[in-house]
């Protein structure tokens, strides 16, 4: 089991959760805090005490308010932390719910875990440490099962597309776009079919519906 967590949230109930936690994991070295910058500065100086964490529990999401912050979310936090902490364990805790998102958590910022908050949080957070513990990567089941569904590669020609569709350029607009840009195949019939693809792929009934799709999948 973990010896020593830092815990990186800037809601004291949820803080509160997440050490009555530790607490029954017989985990009793721990420390909080709410700012991004904080977690860091704690960070580097547990490594230059020769005293490192273990684990880092943090949310990704984190107010601004009157104090200048460096790092102001929790996926800069992660990066940051394995540079100077390669071996740092790191567990998502937040309410984030797009599976995509959650997909590159894993993809791009190679975390160990996520747990979302919300109905049976602690339950899940707790076995998420465990199994960390353990040396493996943890994701509750039916966000496993949400991020397995909604797995579809989209290309960047995909992504372009539909992110200029999103921000209100017609067809012959964004055929004039990659024309200009050279991104092929930009002819009107090659982007429809593309759309038309997309659609079938997300069981969208238009171009309004695949668009709102895309955003909660987190593609756009």
């Amino acid at each position: 089991m973990f010896r020593k967590v830092l815990i990186a949230e800037d809601y004291e109930t949820y803080n509160l959760g997440v050490i009555k936690t530790l607490e029954e994991l017989k985990i009793t070295q721990y420390d909080f805090v709410n700012y991004c910058d904080d977690a860091l500065a704690k960070i580097k100086k547990s490594i230059f005490e020769n005293d490192p964490y273990d684990l880092l529990i943090t949310d990704l999401s984190f107010e601004e308010d009157y104090l200048e912050q460096n790092i102001k979310s929790g996926r800069h936090l992660i990066l940051a932390a394995r540079e100077i902490a390669p071996e740092l364990r790191v567990v998502v805790f937040s309410i984030e719910n797009k599976p995509k998102s959650i997909e590159d958590l894993f993809k791009i910022y190679n975390v160990n875990a996520f747990v979302s908050k919300g109905r049976n949080d602690a339950k899940e957070l707790k076995k998420a440490i465990t199994t960390v513990a353990e040396k493996g990567y943890y994701l509750p089941e039916e966000i496993r099962f949400s991020i397995k569904k909604n797995s579809i590669e989209f290309s960047d020609y995909d992504i372009t597309l539909i992110t200029m569709l999103s921000k209100g350029y017609r067809q012959q607009e964004i055929e004039e776009h990659f024309k200009k840009n050279d991104i092929k195949p930009y002819g009107l019939s090659s982007l429809e079919k593309k759309l038309n693809d997309m659609r079938e792929s997300l069981n969208a009934k238009n171009n309004i519906e695949l668009i709102v799709k895309c955003k909660d999948l987190g593609i756009i």
